[in-house]
């Protein structure tokens, strides 16, 4: 009988300095069993992720404030054994801004954009040939707070999104409560602010963190940390900007204790949505009416844990994990791909402090 199908899951923790802070792990892809394959000496705290195209490198941000003796975090490069998944260290430049959260590619892969939420800015770092970071070359700033004088007073950069075409580059700002609009200068490497910026103002002391777009990129999906709602959103592709549809609690009414959002993540197939409720400690699942992008609550589930900061869905929409940060476990759930129902697996990983998870193929499938 043919071995399973795997997948490689790498997971970043709030580990400090000096100590394995990227995991890599072996999914299982008929059971969600997971197993350690080996660990890795990230830096502190990488906190997110992301992949180039081809998967060839690993970028990291360390969520920190205190790089170097600088008032910064730093971004971390990594290239990727392609028949182990291993990583090979190749270099760690400032993210010139206190704790980045969030990082994505940029075009063609030739830079790495970077949120960094204390400063509220956005960084350009240029990938060089070898796939290494050079220094910032260009910073973005954010004014402006919001009405929760704890949590909003001041700027707070906490997500990077293409526009499905990727015509623009969207800035989730958990404290203005702004989504900040920038065109990709494809030529140049850089992001140029459009006029005017703002192409969504948020509900006053929600708290946006993360947004998603829907496959058919119509709609997408704006989680709010601080209220723990999800806004339905229309996007207008020409325009590049938002008009609100529905907004959604993430949280039965009846529960009145501490709750955070925090992840958010549509199936592939675009039938349903997923968040993670922090306090809480569990997973919402959301039907969607594709045809108008609105959501109906299927059911939530326990994350299997304390304080799940993130999760991540198979590419093929049949398992879905949790890092529950608190717990130090990340917890695997079979999806039912007919209702969007979350069943736990029985299988779960100890890791310290989990915050990230990306599941990408292993080499004899891609």
């Amino acid at each position: 009988m043919m071995a399973p199908a795997t997948s490689w899951v790498y997971i970043g923790t709030y580990a400090d300095a000096g100590k394995e802070s990227i995991f890599l792990y072996q999914l299982n892809n008929s059971t969600g069993q997971l197993t350690r394959v080996q660990g890795f000496m990230g830096g502190k705290k990488p906190s997110y992720m992301t992949f180039d195209e081809k998967r060839h490198f690993l970028y990291a941000v360390n969520e920190q404030d205190d790089y170097q003796g600088l008032k910064s975090g730093a971004v971390s490069a990594f290239a990727v054994e392609p028949q182990t998944g291993s990583l090979k260290f190749l270099n760690r430049v400032p993210s010139i801004g206190k704790l980045p959260v969030y990082i994505t590619m940029g075009h063609e892969d030739k830079t790495v954009l970077v949120a960094n939420y204390t400063s509220g800015n956005i960084a350009v770092l240029p990938v060089q040939a070898d796939g290494s970071l050079d220094h910032a070359s260009e910073l973005h700033q954010h004014e402006g707070g919001g009405p929760d004088w704890e949590r909003q007073e001041s700027a707070h950069a906490h997500c990077i999104v293409f526009s499905p075409d990727r015509r623009f580059v969207f800035v989730v700002d958990l404290g203005t409560e702004k989504i900040m609009r920038y065109y990709p200068d494809t030529r140049h490497g850089k992001l140029v602010p459009t006029e005017p910026a703002v192409a969504f103002n948020a509900l006053a002391a929600t708290g946006p963190r993360h947004m998603r777009f829907h496959p058919n990129g119509r709609f997408s999906y704006l989680i709010h940390e601080l209220t723990s709602i999800v806004s339905v959103l229309a996007y207008d592709e020409q325009q590049g900007s938002f008009t609100a549809l529905q907004t959604i609690a993430t949280i039965p009414e009846s529960y009145t204790a501490e709750n955070k959002c925090s992840g958010i993540q549509v199936s592939p197939d675009g039938k349903f949505l997923y968040g993670s409720n922090r306090g809480h400690n569990s997973i919402v699942v959301y039907a969607i009416k594709v045809s108008s992008g609105l959501l109906t609550l299927v059911e939530h589930v326990p994350s299997g844990g304390d304080w799940p900061r993130e999760f991540a869905l198979t590419p093929a929409g049949d398992f879905l994990l949790t890092a529950n940060q608190k717990s130090d476990t990340v917890d695997s759930f079979n999806i039912d791909k007919a209702t969007g129902r979350l069943t736990p697996t029985g299988f779960r990983a100890q890791v310290e402090k989990p915050v990230f998870l990306e599941i990408v193929p292993t080499a004899e499938q891609r």
